[in-house]
């Protein structure tokens, strides 16, 4: 009878063992974060996929007085309501103020220069996404402790003041949390450039952030023309940026590879070049003044090779270009075949997600769907 148990007792562990070893092991999913603008009027709902979508970052808060501020506030608190209302069909969708971007920045040095100007600031972030019941708060300094928009105030403090502000933003999301029972999320966007580290504190901040959107596009040359949102280096026409060398570089920095993530272009970028361009990429450029181009859509359905504009694939960088023979118009852009690329570089290297500016620019969701697909 005992040996009969002890066999039983084995067979019962080998049983165990092996549903342990069939069970599957659950993924952590990349991230697909949206930015979606408010600046541009109210938010329409049924033109966002929310099932394709994890985070949205709502485009853009203001400062004014040193406190985050809404410029409009009939307007984005109307888009609150509707972005909320995604929810519904996605109720794992979480939804983020995102702070300055390009044309908003001017005032963020002077908003966290001392210690109660930065609590003044976290606490007013806070409480518009208290008041909105939103799930975050996204920053986009563009830049600390270096140029930006024309005007635009910066110092050497920033780099201190940069992490001092995200640790303030975090204490009172802490509060919130406390107060809801619901995780509060801090993120920010970060120039995809090496040179940005230099002025921050990155691997510091870190700590109290979820994620680090890496805006690895609007790369350009003023002489030549070059990709604007490689993924690697062009051998023929190297430059100083791609996705690769910022990202390599944040981790250097410190930022766990959980926490970076990758930002695509759903618009390209126009340039016209020089009346003896031959190959469009690494000719020079005569002007870059019309320098965003069109959304994906447009240049899919509209002129990938119609109407003079013949399509490339640079195999080293991949990244795809328009360019027009005739007309000497030359645009740089994300494809399928690139985001897929970058979505395979997210995978391999277990970065956190991606990112894409900006929803609008893509209407048919052409972009979209291979994240979707290239993360299933």
């Amino acid at each position: 009878m005992k040996k009969i148990k002890q066999l039983f007792a084995l067979i019962t562990v080998a049983v165990v063992l092996m549903a342990v070893q069939k069970t599957p092991v659950s993924k952590i999913k990349p991230v697909v974060i949206a930015y979606v603008t408010g600046y541009s009027g109210l938010v329409n709902p049924e033109q966002i996929n929310a099932q394709k979508l994890t985070h949205i970052n709502y485009a853009f808060v203001n400062i004014r007085n040193n406190q985050a501020y809404l410029d409009n506030a009939k307007r984005d608190s109307t888009n609150f309501v509707r972005l909320n209302s995604l929810k519904l069909k996605n109720p794992n969708l979480q939804i983020l103020i995102s702070i300055g971007g390009w044309s908003w920045s001017e005032n963020f040095s002077d908003a966290v220069l001392t210690d109660s100007l930065r609590k003044g600031f976290a606490k007013s972030s806070v409480d518009i996404i208290r008041k909105h019941r939103l799930d975050g708060v996204d920053i986009d300094w563009e830049y600390p402790g270096m140029p930006g928009e024309e005007g635009n105030v910066y110092r050497p403090e920033d780099k201190q003041n940069f992490t001092l502000m995200f640790k303030e933003l975090r204490k009172e999301l802490d509060l919130l949390e406390k107060e809801t029972g619901q995780k509060k999320l801090l993120t920010t966007a970060t120039g995809g450039f090496a040179s940005f580290l230099n002025n921050t504190e990155m691997g510091e901040a870190a700590q109290y952030l979820d994620y680090v959107n890496l805006m690895t596009y609007d790369y350009y040359s003023a002489k030549q023309a070059k990709h604007h949102t490689n993924l690697f280096d062009s051998k023929a026409y190297p430059s100083d940026n791609s996705a690769d060398k910022a990202i390599k570089a944040y981790l250097a920095a410190g930022v766990p590879a959980s926490k970076i993530v990758m930002g695509i272009a759903f618009y390209g970028r126009n340039l016209l070049l020089n009346a003896s361009a031959s190959k469009g990429i690494g000719d020079t450029i005569r002007s870059s003044a019309n320098s965003y181009g069109k959304g994906y859509t447009f240049l899919k359905d509209s002129l990938l090779n119609k109407k003079g504009f013949i399509a490339y694939q640079d195999e080293d960088a991949k990244a795809p270009y328009l360019f027009n023979p005739q007309t000497k118009a030359f645009i740089s852009y994300d494809d399928e075949w690139s985001v897929d690329h970058k979505c395979q570089y997210v995978l391999k290297h277990k970065l956190g997600g991606v990112m894409f500016w900006e929803y609008s620019s893509d209407r048919k969701e052409y972009l979209l769907n291979q994240i979707n697909k290239s993360f299933e």
